[in-house]
């Protein structure tokens, strides 16, 4: 959850210790507003940030409203000095994560033109700090999160099972892990994939294949385990989507959701809407 340390630490880098070019007198009104088309998401936390600073949100729209060229994301209003030292903070927020609501809703949209069940995912490459934000922009522009953090599943890559090899590995965490706990192995080929679903993985994941060997891949581990759901990942992109979103799997895992998307072009305005 966002906390006002979140907001805090984002202002104080901000802002620093002693800011001239806010200090200004009055009452003020402001608006964050889209210079482009896209999704809007982060719009809680930019609100945080002016509820932090003792402005007033007065309108705001919710995370995974399609916006076009001159829509208002929110409205503030309070003392001057406030709403320009929340300007920034806020635009810099919110334009990141509308990019990736929007990248994710772009990606969700290809998929679904091939398969509507297969699921769209984002990965744990998110900005340190800005996880749950950028989590939340997948969710909001229908995506799936995936793991939050480690906690959430267990996943076997491919560092365990050089360590460890593929079937010791999940055995070992397998017995490590709560009964509530799924556990996840990285693979990179059809045989291995066979391999890890016959050895008890939950979620088989088909890292870095092309698309016929992931349909392959998918195949073999239907063979091995009906109940495994399988993953694509690695390098797929929004144009790439629709080719993994034919092969079978279950879930497409996408990095460049969070750690590749552009950011939404937005603004901050003050005074009337003239």
């Amino acid at each position: 959850m966002l906390t006002d340390a979140d907001v805090e630490r984002w202002l104080r880098e901000d802002v620093g210790h002693h800011d001239v070019t806010n200090d200004v007198p009055g009452e003020t009104s402001g608006r964050l507003v889209a210079k482009e088309s896209g999704v809007a998401a982060g719009v809680d936390a930019a609100s945080a940030v002016f509820d932090y600073l003792d402005a007033t949100v007065t309108e705001r729209v919710a995370d995974g409203t399609a916006v076009e060229p001159g829509d208002a994301l929110l409205r503030v209003a309070g003392p001057a000095q406030a709403v320009l030292r929340g300007e920034r903070v806020a635009v810099n927020v919110a334009a990141h994560v509308s990019g990736v609501a929007t990248r994710t809703f772009a990606a969700v949209a290809a998929a679904r033109e091939v398969d509507d069940d297969v699921r769209v995912a984002a990965t744990r490459k998110t900005t340190p700090g800005l996880r749950g934000v950028e989590k939340r922009a997948v969710a909001a522009a229908g995506g799936d999160t995936h793991r939050l953090d480690l906690s959430h599943m267990v996943m076997v890559k491919d560092n365990h099972v050089a360590e460890l090899g593929l079937t010791e590995a999940i055995e070992r965490f397998r017995e490590r892990a709560s009964f509530a706990t799924g556990v996840e192995v990285e693979v990179e080929g059809p045989d291995a994939a066979a391999r890890a679903a016959a050895a008890g993985a939950d979620v088989v994941l088909l890292d870095n294949m092309a698309p016929p060997e992931t349909t392959a891949a998918a195949e073999r581990v239907a063979a091995a385990d009906g109940d495994a759901l399988t993953e694509a990942s690695g390098g797929i992109t929004v144009e790439t989507v629709p080719d993994y979103a034919a092969t079978g799997v279950d879930v497409i895992s996408m990095g460049g959701l969070t750690h590749s998307a552009p950011a939404l072009d937005l603004s901050f305005r003050t005074g009337s809407d003239g």
